[in-house]
């Protein structure tokens, strides 16, 4: 009886425990029948289908002819997509009680629908066979099997389609598609599989087993880079599914899918494999380091399980090793890209930064010094190389590690060794090493001493320009180790100016190659920390030009040094504050004080941005932002996040920025990098959205993207200017649509906004209040107006009272549409404060025509809502405002406040409350 009151009452989860309780102690069948049927219920209610199903099947064990319990499992059955078997329920149902209207219907509805899921069916199975059709003969019109191609992968996509596909023997078919060896079929296959693994785990688990997993490397390891990104999202597809992607219920069905543990692990397995074998290509192999650098580390460090990274370092660390230590110079080196060593060393420093304590760190730095030392040899050059090429490669990836291993007794001496060497291919791996070893300031000194006169030698003595640049590159680093402060220069005056006027012409000589012609802008990187440097820089306008030309090659290496020199040009660095009285305490001490280049200071700074914008900046940067994420590191995202903001801070520049789609290249940078990375790229976005049209600055569905970053500048955190500008922005964003209105409450602005109308800043609170206007035609701003307990209303009436003209209007603005919308929030006006009228009086005499509107039409909500409260507003002064406005004659000008007024009185004298006069 209790379970009965429970679930009347609708208290479901109670009434299932009373049930669940009865179960354990009760013996009798019949009774048991009975519970079952009921918690049937329950479940159903609470949208449980898989267990109401359960719960009445049961019940049907011990009553085949339980019409209630028949009835019950029907309608689970139905919302579990199982038409037919429902069907036969009410059928059943039906035949017991054939007069009931309930089951008639039901009946003759599932009919119908099945009828239509078999029309849908037969005929999406008929164009699976036709499309498979086409494409696997040889002879049909090229036109055709494209299209056929494309109508698979958009079928694939869909659940449903991709279910019809797979039960259409659709794996074997694709696996003689991918066959043909033809790159547009195989394209055609992988992408449909990918459409079919996405989400379903079941799935997922029969096509690797299907396809095999040998088979899917094999097809990534071919050397077509289209090929090679395609397979690269099947895996990732795959891996997600399997990984806990998948978040649908199956039900009975769950036994049927088997622990992914054992598949995820031969998929790491594999991709490792792939990493050092010779005959995947450069494509193959930089897809495999990506799968790994986005799958192996933790995403959240909090998480305690990183037993994926620990396996990666035991059987794969040195195949990572090995990659670094490629030189593409010598003979049976294996194949890579110009991004391959690259993206290696950014998976050697996510898996070191993955580790959690120092003996996992101290592992991995012998395995990384047993490597190295290991393949030093004095009767074999290439090993030796090799070996310096793999420090390299940890230098540029865990800079700790290779920090340390660099101070190993013996290496500095081999890369003196290799710098003597007459072979140009030892000088050039010995030249870079030095570079990528002297990036902390105190190594720099250490190679200062030991290291310049060595570079300086090789660059005047070496006739190859290749080395003669990466020498010129060492010299740079090590001209620049004192950043931006003048007084630190390491080298005498002018010199910096030398090396970078060489690095110019290098980066404007087209018959450099492009890998030697990247070292010129590292060399720039470097130097641009000089204010003189990256003033003579922004006027070469060919060095400019080259440079983003560059940015946008396959080899996507340089982006780093790109991103580098921007920042330095932009001086978009963080800075510290200068504090006049430590500058003087540290005089006195004799300590260190940093100078300024005169060159750093305002006017330079803009000047130099505004020679960027000129020379077509805005499209490099939306270049680079395409880059794929293992390229494009956090850091990397930073800076350019840094150089937007920088580009955006004068108003007139915004409009170029959107022209060249810097609005678009704005939201992955403010969505995903670091902290500061992230924060500098929705500045720079509310910049933009603040005084842009967001329609054009932020086209189609990108726009409802915008809303989150923008959000997360209200944080308490964020600096004012940050705070105004977001608010500035998602005003204007709020008064485009309610979709974007009802995007910004569900990003939880609307407490932030609550908040800042509170704030003692003139602009911040305006920003807020006018924010506020806009949304508060949402039903769900209007009802928080309506709760009682509150001030929320109360600092709407205050704010209408405040001397600055544009909070009075939106304030004023926000109050006349609640109160059109809500008749009790014009009732609530009266009681929040004693001096609501008074401030409705200003309101109505303001010398601001849109004020005075909304305080007219204030007054018109009132006297509409409520005959009591338009008595008391007429037998205040407010009935003498309206007369006198109303008297007035009719002006272009002035006509709307004129009608609301003459309006208001109508309704007065439709009210009784006053007479016309005779």
């Amino acid at each position: 009886m209790r379970g009965i009151k429970h679930f009347q009452a609708g208290e479901t989860d109670k009434a299932i425990e009373c049930y669940t309780s009865a179960m354990k102690v009760c013996k009798d069948k019949q009774v048991m029948a009975v519970l079952h049927r009921n918690r049937s219920a329950c479940y159903l209610k609470q949208g449980n289908y898989v267990n109401a199903a359960s719960d009445a099947s049961r019940a049907i064990d011990v009553n085949a002819s339980d019409v209630k319990a028949l009835y019950r499992r029907c309608q689970a059955l139905e919302k579990l997509g199982k038409l037919d078997m429902a069907f036969k329920d009410v059928q059943r149902c039906a035949t017991i009680e054939p007069k009931n209207r309930t089951f008639i219907d039901t009946l003759r509805r599932l009919g119908a629908d099945i009828q239509q899921k078999l029309k849908t069916t037969f005929s999406t199975d008929s164009r699976v066979q036709n499309m498979f059709d086409i494409l696997l003969d040889e002879e049909m019109d090229r036109d055709k099997k494209e299209k056929a191609a494309n109508n698979l992968i958009v079928l694939a996509r869909e659940d449903a389609g991709s279910e019809r596909i797979f039960q259409n023997n659709g794996v074997p078919l694709l696996q003689k598609l991918i066959e043909t060896g033809k790159p547009e079929m195989i394209l055609a296959g992988i992408r449909t599989l990918s459409g079919m693994c996405t989400g379903h785990r079941a799935r997922a688990t029969a096509i690797v087993h299907l396809m095999g997993i040998d088979k899917l490397c094999s097809i990534m390891a071919v050397d077509n880079e289209e090929i090679a990104l395609a397979t690269c999202n099947l895996f990732q597809c795959i891996y997600d599914s399997l990984s806990g992607g998948d978040k649908r219920a199956y039900g009975k069905e769950e036994a049927l899918v088997l622990d992914s543990t054992r598949d995820l692990k031969s998929i790491l397995m594999a991709l490792l494999e792939m990493i050092g074998s010779k005959k995947v290509s450069g494509h193959g192999r930089d897809q495999a380091l990506n799968l790994l650098t986005k799958n192996v580390p933790r995403k959240d460090k909090r998480e305690a399980d990183h037993s994926k990274t620990l396996f990666t370092i035991d059987h794969g660390l040195k195949k990572i090793l090995k990659v670094c230590g490629q030189v593409p110079e010598l003979p049976d080196q294996l194949p890579l890209t110009e991004n391959t060593q690259l993206i290696a060393s950014v998976l050697l420093n996510k898996l070191y930064d993955d580790l959690r304590c120092d003996p996992e760190r101290d592992n991995f730095r012998d395995v990384c010094d047993e490597y190295i030392k290991g393949k030093f040899d004095p009767n074999d050059m290439d090993k030796n190389i090799h070996a310096i090429n793999a420090l390299s490669g940890v230098l540029q990836g865990p800079f700790d590690v290779g920090n340390i291993l660099v101070g190993r007794q013996g290496v500095m001496e081999m890369m003196v060794a290799l710098c003597g060497s007459e072979r140009e291919v030892d000088q050039m791996v010995a030249v870079e090493a030095l570079i990528h070893a002297s990036t902390k300031m105190s190594r720099a000194s250490f190679i200062i001493t030991n290291g310049v006169s060595l570079l300086k030698d090789i660059y005047k003595k070496t006739k190859n320009e290749k080395i003669k640049i990466r020498a010129l590159v060492g010299l740079c680093k090590l001209g620049s180790a004192g950043g931006d402060d003048y007084s630190m220069r390491q080298f005498a005056e002018g010199s910096t100016e030398k090396l970078a006027k060489q690095c110019r012409k290098w980066l404007c000589n087209p018959n450099i190659d492009v890998r030697t012609r990247k070292w010129a802008i590292e060399g720039l990187a470097y130097l641009t920390n000089d204010a003189d440097v990256k003033d003579d820089f922004v006027e070469d306008e060919p060095a400019l030009r080259a440079m983003f030309e560059l940015s946008k090659s396959p080899d996507k290496t340089i982006l780093y040094a790109v991103a580098c020199t921007l920042v330095n040009c932009t001086n978009s660095y963080d800075k510290k504050e200068i504090i006049p009285e430590l500058i003087q305490l540290a005089k006195f001490s004799k300590q260190h004080v940093p100078e300024q280049h005169p060159k750093d200071k305002k006017d330079f700074i803009e000047r130099r941005v505004k020679r960027l914008l000129k020379a077509g900046v805005i499209s490099a940067l939306t270049c680079m932002v395409k880059a794929d994420n293992s390229i494009l590191t956090d850091q990397t995202k930073e800076m350019l996040a840094r150089v937007f903001l920088a580009l955006a801070e004068d108003s007139k520049d915004r409009g170029t920025i959107v022209a060249h789609g810097g609005g678009k290249a704005l939201i992955p940078l403010a969505l995903e990098g670091t902290d500061t990375g992230k924060i500098r790229a929705s500045h720079a976005l509310a910049k933009i959205a603040a005084i842009s049209n967001p329609e054009i600055a932020f086209p189609g569905e990108r726009i409802y993207e915008v809303v989150r970053p923008l959000v997360s500048l209200l944080h308490p955190e964020r600096d004012g200017l940050q705070n105004y500008e977001a608010l500035m922005s998602l005003t204007n964003l709020a008064g485009l649509n309610d979709k974007l209105r009802v995007k910004i409450l569900k990003e939880k602005a609307l407490p932030e906004i609550e908040n800042y109308m509170f704030e003692e800043h003139d602009q911040i609170r305006q920003a807020a209040t006018e924010c506020m206007c806009n949304l508060v035609v949402c039903k769900e701003v209007q009802e928080r107006y309506l709760e009682d307990g509150n001030d929320k209303l109360k600092l709407l009436v205050l704010l209408c009272s405040e001397d600055d003209d544009k909070l009075q209007r939106a304030a004023a603005g926000a109050l006349a549409m609640l109160t059109a919308a809500e008749k009790k929030l014009c009732a609530k006006i009266t009681l929040v404060t004693a001096q609501w009228l008074e401030i409705l009086q200003r309101l109505c005499l303001h010398d601001n025509m849109q004020i005075q509107h909304r305080g007219l039409v204030i007054v018109y909500n009132m006297l509409k809502a409520d005959n009591e409260l338009a008595k008391k507003l007429i037998e205040s002064e407010i009935l003498e405002i309206l007369t006198v406005i109303g008297k007035q004659e009719n002006h272009p000008k002035r006509q709307e406040v004129i009608d609301v007024a003459r309006t208001c009185l109508s309704i007065a004298l439709d009210l009784g409350l006053i007479k016309p006069f005779s």
